[in-house]
């Protein structure tokens, strides 16, 4: 088997702005195998500032994998405990080899284009007048969950846009999520998460910043508002800390996003761990290429949760590849009849 590695920078259409900065691209690494004629590959989707892999000797590992490969997927998930993403890219990439064509990993009806998943619609932190146009444009395209980034523009101004959707739908009509990136402090936190409650949320995203496992914990007990964790999860490896630190916070909710929390199997781990604890979850994109997005969406699929899920097609991004992934009245389709372009010599 052959294993090579090709770092890929994804263009955002336009600057999109989180608690963190504004975005204007997206560093991404492929990782492809070889083997008998066929071929396979994974995507290690790496976030600056946020990974807990984002670490110089990052590209030095990617080369150590590729130089080991022989190990096999188990072997080296476990000695990728510390890279998340190269995890996920890891166990991409074998799936994809082993399965019928490189990007059909989670062969469902899913795949056959027989059945889709309800998604919610995400808008980005911006102007007041682009947050607006957004949610407008969520709402013509038939979602029925938007989930609305906020925290870094003026509260009073991110109340007016809840206050304006629910003018127009309720609660039933339309469920609202709210992620606010650990931009609240926390001594004004409950208070502001107080003035949220009366828009009818469905929930709030890690409303402060991560490792305040104390005051989290104290949030997440006297909420009015189901508080999710999402952030909080990154950069806890072994099995007895997730379950040490879902025990000690409780949330309502966790989110799980497989590139930062060590792919498939660490994202089975905190389910497992949740479900036990009877705390609620779904599962997220992080922003990857569309052959990252498409693993992610199919292995969702089949762990048959109903709630939305923060998935979408990857339109942010102008040199994205073409995919069957399409989003049709607040839902994810894979379209059978559309095709991938993806040409593996550009990833040798």
């Amino acid at each position: 088997m052959k294993a090579t590695y090709k770092k890929y920078i994804l263009n955002f259409k336009r600057p999109s702005g989180t608690s963190r900065g504004v975005l204007t691209e997206k560093e991404t690494w492929f990782i492809l195998l070889e083997e008998n004629g066929k071929v396979g590959i994974g995507e290690c989707g790496i976030l600056r500032t946020l990974s807990i892999d984002d670490r110089p000797d990052y590209e030095e590992k990617l080369k150590w994998v590729c130089d080991n490969i022989h190990l096999g997927k188990d072997k080296l998930w476990e000695a990728l405990l510390e890279f998340p993403s190269i995890q996920f890219g890891v166990e991409m990439a074998f799936l994809s080899l082993a399965s019928k064509t490189p990007f059909e990993l989670f062969e469902s009806d899913f795949t056959k284009g027989q059945k889709s998943m309800l998604i919610n619609g995400l808008v980005w932190m911006g102007e007041e007048a682009f947050m607006k146009q957004q949610i407008e444009e969520k709402l013509a395209q038939g979602f029925t969950c938007i989930k609305l980034k906020i925290g870094a523009i003026d509260f009073e101004k991110e109340l007016g846009l809840l206050r304006f959707i629910r003018q127009h739908f309720d609660a039933k009509t339309i469920e609202i999520r709210v992620d606010a990136n650990g931009a609240f402090s926390s001594n004004d936190a409950l208070y502001k998460i107080k003035q949220l409650t009366g828009y009818k949320l469905h929930s709030i995203e890690q409303p402060i910043q991560k490792s305040n496992t104390d005051r989290m914990a104290e949030l997440c007990r006297i909420t009015p508002l189901p508080i999710a964790l999402d952030e909080e999860l990154i950069g806890v490896f072994l099995p007895s800390e997730k379950e040490a630190l879902l025990q000690k916070i409780m949330p309502q909710y966790i989110i799980l996003k497989p590139s930062l929390v060590g792919g498939f199997r660490g994202t089975l781990e905190w389910i497992s761990i949740a479900e036990k604890l009877q705390i609620k979850w779904w599962i997220t994109s992080a922003l990857e290429s569309n052959i990252g997005l498409n693993a992610i969406a199919q292995f969702t699929y089949t762990l048959h949760n109903l709630l939305p899920q923060g998935l979408g097609t990857g339109g942010l991004y102008t040199n994205n590849f073409e995919c069957p992934l399409e989003v049709y009245n607040g839902q994810l389709w894979y379209r059978n009849d559309k095709k991938w372009e993806v040409d593996f010599e550009d990833f040798k």
